[in-house]
């Protein structure tokens, strides 16, 4: 994506660099991290970034870690950041950054450190406020702080100002393709939705004898993105109904005049609501499921073919999701389930239901009830045509999951220490899970989940043969080749998922992790391609906190490719002989709370 955004010469920020992983008190919270769980889990992402990528800026964020705010930590954002990554960019804080809290930084007397930021390496500090100016100045003059090391940032700035488009004579059009941008976020959003369930193949479903039966609030208000600064202000919003209609659906029309009013009674409220309460960072409430009588509910059961029905979930910024009414589902969806399953399956007839949702919910008790599961997520403005395009079969599902759904929120490894001490305001939590995050976890300590990582449906079936190493001794590099041919009756695309096993002489380590995916172009029966992948040295290496270095153990590695992390079709095994030092590094995050990562 920074590759794409950044090759029509705009630049990217990537953010929030680091540890932001939760919003309650963002700007207070001190997370306790080991050096090993920085480095593999929450950097690696923005390691990659960095050296595949080069973005324009990196923003760093609110929270500290182990005692220090990331805008003041050195060894983050030079050490890390430009020295062993080699970042070229421009380094800028967040919105007041360095403070416990918005209103603590209008303060007259209250000043960020600011001297640490920008030794530390922050180029840029937002907004830039009057007292950090003064403060600047103040260390200028009494020499605490260099004019060199603020030379430095200002270069930075400066630099990222003459590579702006506007500084090269860019010809701005206030005629943006909308049309296009309509196509793309419509193909992107059906590739992306995952098929979760689908029992006797009942999608897709294309019959139009009778008016589709639609239940849930979402489906007459899709929730096309989150809240706060990830929002974006879309031209328009495809509701599900909508999308359907575009497919030629007729909608029940008792269902869509009771839902209708209910629904843009409670959004106007909720909207004052929020206004009231913080606006842009007010937390969103999921409004209640319109109660529907059994006797509507069997009505329609006898006049529809099909049920279906939407679970919306919303969120955003400044604050953090619930276990109850939230992950769990409200008692009033579980009733709406219920009785729309049981009226429907007495009839003989189906459920669908579609998760319109930003993140992991319950589904374990609740996902025999129905016949099918469809999981769009968030699918931006052209969410209810992506979804018709899918359940249709217009689009063949190929999304997989990137993250597990659990079977219940205990299952999860930091169950026990989110969302840290106290809850209510938290301003410490210890991150004891270590490496174990998501799969990881789950696979390693056999956790069984409800869906595990990387799963998703297709309306076709795979097959995999002839997976090939390039060698059987790994030197700089290996390459994984294996053959998908598309064994059904129907056109698709296949997610083709590489996990590595790596022996464990030098440290602890998960059962596999993945290294590499690639997809498929559109199979057509009986279709075949190869899909190949490349593992690098650095895919064999663990963080060795006592060598200061990633290392590759020698040994055997087992290469396992498949459909999910536990759907595992092909594997094979090379040998590294000699253990390689693959990376030194410089030690870092300095703990200032005594804890034990978790330990297979």
């Amino acid at each position: 994506m920074v590759n794409g955004v950044q090759s029509n010469g705009v630049g990217t920020s990537i953010k929030h660099f680091a540890a932001n992983n939760q919003e309650r008190n963002r700007m207070g919270v001190n997370a306790h991290i080991s050096e090993r769980a920085m480095r593999e889990i929450y950097l690696r992402g923005f390691e990659i970034t960095v050296k595949e990528a080069q973005p324009w800026t990196v923003m760093s964020s609110y929270n500290l870690i182990n005692g220090t705010y990331t805008s003041a930590r050195k060894d983050l954002l030079t050490t890390i950041l430009r020295k062993e990554w080699g970042f070229k960019g421009l380094v800028m804080s967040d919105w007041f950054g360095g403070y416990d809290s918005f209103k603590a930084s209008f303060k007259k007397d209250a000043v960020s450190d600011v001297i640490k930021q920008i030794s530390a390496g922050n180029d840029l500090l937002m907004p830039g406020l009057p007292n950090q100016q003064q403060a600047i100045l103040k260390n200028i003059k009494n020499g605490t702080l260099s004019k060199e090391v603020l030379d430095i940032g200002l270069r930075r700035a400066l630099e990222l100002v003459l590579r702006s488009p506007a500084m090269n004579n860019y010809k701005y059009s206030n005629k943006p393709n909308l049309k296009e941008n309509a196509e793309v976020t419509r193909q992107a959003a059906s590739e992306g939705t995952i098929l979760l369930k689908n029992d006797n193949n009942i999608l897709p479903f294309t019959s139009k004898s009778s008016p589709l039966a639609v239940f849930g609030n979402t489906s007459y208000d899709f929730i096309s993105g989150g809240t706060g600064s990830g929002d974006v202000n879309e031209a328009y919003s495809i509701s599900l109904i909508d999308g359907m209609t575009n497919s030629g659906f007729s909608i029940d029309k008792e269902l869509e005049a009771l839902y209708k009013p209910f629904v843009a009674e409670q959004k106007v409220k909720e909207m004052a609501r929020r206004e009231k309460e913080g606006g842009l960072l007010a937390t969103p409430k999921r409004i209640e499921e319109f109660e529907l009588t059994k006797e509507i509910i069997a009505n329609k059961a006898n006049s529809s073919e099909l049920a279906v029905l939407t679970i919306g979930r919303n969120a955003g910024e400044a604050d953090d999701r619930n276990v109850d009414n939230d992950f769990n589902l409200a008692h009033d969806e579980i009733n709406l389930i219920d009785n729309v399953s049981a009226a429907f399956h007495a009839q003989g007839k189906k459920v669908v239901v579609i998760l319109n949702i930003g993140g992991v919910i319950e589904t374990a008790s609740w996902k025999d009830k129905v016949d099918a599961i469809l999981l769009p997520w968030q699918p931006g403005q052209e969410g209810g045509n992506s979804v018709a395009d899918v359940f249709t079969g217009k689009v063949t599902p190929s999304g997989k999951l990137t993250m597990t759904f659990p079977i219940k929120y205990e299952d999860t490894p930091s169950f026990k220490n989110w969302i840290g001490i106290p809850a209510e305001n938290p301003t410490s939590v210890a991150y004891e899970d270590g490496i174990y995050v998501g799969y990881r976890y789950y696979n390693t300590f056999n956790v069984k989940p409800s869906y595990e990582f990387g799963y998703g449906l297709s309306y076709t079936a795979f097959e995999y043969s002839d997976l090939t190493l390039g060698s059987k001794t790994f030197k700089d590099k290996m390459s994984v080749a294996v053959t998908i041919k598309n064994i059904g009756k129907t056109a698709g695309k296949e997610v083709v998922e590489l996990y590595l096993s790596a022996p464990s002489k030098s440290i602890d380590k998960p059962k596999e992790e993945l290294k590499a995916f690639g997809k498929t172009n559109l199979l057509q029966p009986g279709e075949s391609q190869t899909i190949t992948l490349e593992i690098s040295v650095k895919d064999l290496a663990s963080f060795v906190p006592i060598k200061n270095a990633w290392v590759a153990d020698s040994g055997d590695y087992k290469v396992s490719v498949g459909a999910s992390s536990i759907d595992i079709k092909k594997t094979a095994v090379f040998l590294l002989t000699d253990e390689k030092v693959v990376e030194k590094t410089n030690p870092a995050f300095a703990p200032n709370l005594k804890f034990t990562d978790l330990k297979h």
